[in-house]
């Protein structure tokens, strides 16, 4: 190992303790208003994987040179950071919310549950699945919004209740991409080394998924019946609707961007494309979450800089597992770092058999509702619902006890069924 190894993996952990201390700053930000700026700053989850990924770069700067340090950086592939950016403008626009909302509500009227107990297994159940069609950070993107203005924004709902509604949608969506082969990262990762196409996603890891997911949202719905019944069991009020074709041109954009997810050159084309028609008909448009967006890729532009300076301890960690270890290895390991590079690094081992394969992949999606950097979108739905939480932020180890009781279903799922 070297020295800038070494100090990047130092970084790396000190990061992952400052995503469990962020409160901490909050509280320096009220105790020296003098500088508040600074700790609010750091206070921010989304900032800090980006403010570490900055003191490694200015080491690597100072141990190795300039031209080392912008090697490394033009080694790094910053596509993931960049889409999730675009998706979650597209997919919390005015038009696809509308269109996910009545879809959700369609659903949400066939499902025999009193008041909003039907909306909130629609939404913590459908939409997490449908991520498997149109990516899960557009699935989180959407699920986050809708869970926002229809119960996180209502005062008389518990912390309690929002806890467990984070906990169960982070795995919800983490587990419900898994019914393909190109909308979870950490299947995209080894879908085309391993050939695994949709069919066998399905076959092997889908319909245990499905299984999971359905299962954590019915329990939230019924352990939280009493609050949910009373309150409405559909949306009232709201903007005005939108004219069909303006609702076909956004489903339009975002299928664009999901088909070339892996050309930002094209997609990014698409989102200034985008951009100019919301610029051209503002009365179509409510708020775009492009603060929020980019937040996000911030969060995982710094996770991407930090995270390839792991391999040199994750990848002999993963090779001295074997396959009935390496499911529980892998979804602790996901818990301190994103699952996508995990089942990077094991799509770099040569000679590994099915049954590993299945459990590096199947640890991997099972462990990242655990923590906000377990999976790429997790900090997408974070971003959008954080506000709403008392003292506007999520306590990691809140979250963490949140969505272990669903962690725990989806292991049962992949490990039983």
């Amino acid at each position: 190992m070297s020295t800038i190894e070494v100090v990047g993996a130092g970084l790396f952990a000190v990061a992952v303790v400052h995503t469990f201390s962020t409160k901490f700053f909050e509280g320096l930000a009220h105790r020296n208003p003098e500088h508040a700026g600074i700790w609010h700053l750091l206070g921010e989850v989304e900032v800090v994987f980006g403010f570490w990924a900055m003191v490694l770069m200015l080491a690597m700067l100072a141990l190795q040179g300039r031209d080392a340090a912008t090697a490394y950086l033009d080694s790094r592939n910053f596509t993931e950071p960049m889409f999730v950016f675009v998706i979650m403008v597209v997919a919390g626009s005015r038009a696809i919310l509308q269109l996910a909302r009545d879809a959700v509500d369609v659903i949400a009227r066939l499902v025999p549950l009193a008041g909003s107990m039907a909306f909130y297994f629609v939404a913590l159940a459908f939409v997490p699945l449908l991520g498997s069609f149109i990516t899960e950070p557009a699935a989180m993107t959407l699920a986050a919004i809708m869970l926002r203005d229809r119960l996180f924004s209502v005062g008389s709902v518990s912390q309690k209740l929002k806890y467990a509604t984070l906990g169960v949608l982070f795995v919800n969506v983490s587990i419900g991409g898994t019914l393909t082969s190109f909308a979870a990262p950490p299947v995209l990762m080894v879908a085309s080394k391993w050939g695994w196409d949709s069919w066998h996603m399905l076959a092997n890891f889908g319909w245990k998924a499905a299984v999971a997911v359905g299962v954590n949202a019915l329990a939230a719905a019924v352990l939280f019946r009493r609050e949910l019944a009373a309150l409405p069991r559909t949306e009232s009020g709201g903007s005005g609707r939108l004219p069909a074709w303006v609702i076909v041109l956004h489903v339009l954009f975002l299928a664009g961007v999901v088909a070339f997810s892996h050309h930002p050159a094209v997609f990014m084309g698409l989102f200034l494309f985008f951009m100019g028609l919301a610029t051209a008909y503002p009365h179509f448009q409510d708020r775009l979450i492009l603060r929020e967006g980019l937040l996000v890729a911030f969060f995982l532009a710094g996770l991407v800089v930090l995270g390839g300076q792991q391999r040199w301890w994750l990848e002999p960690l993963l090779r001295g597992m074997d396959a009935n270890t390496v499911f529980y290895g892998a979804t602790a390991l996901t818990a301190i770092t994103d699952n996508a590079a995990l089942t990077y690094l094991g799509s770099l081992v040569e000679g590994l058999s099915d049954e590993f394969k299945f459990a590096l992949v199947a640890g991997a999606v099972t462990g990242g509702g655990l923590t906000v950097i377990a999976n790429a979108p997790n900090p997408a739905g974070f971003a959008i619902l954080r506000g709403h939480f008392d003292q506007g932020a999520i306590h990691p180890l809140g979250l963490f006890a949140a969505a272990l009781g669903p962690t725990i279903i989806a292991i049962l799922a992949f490990q039983l069924l």
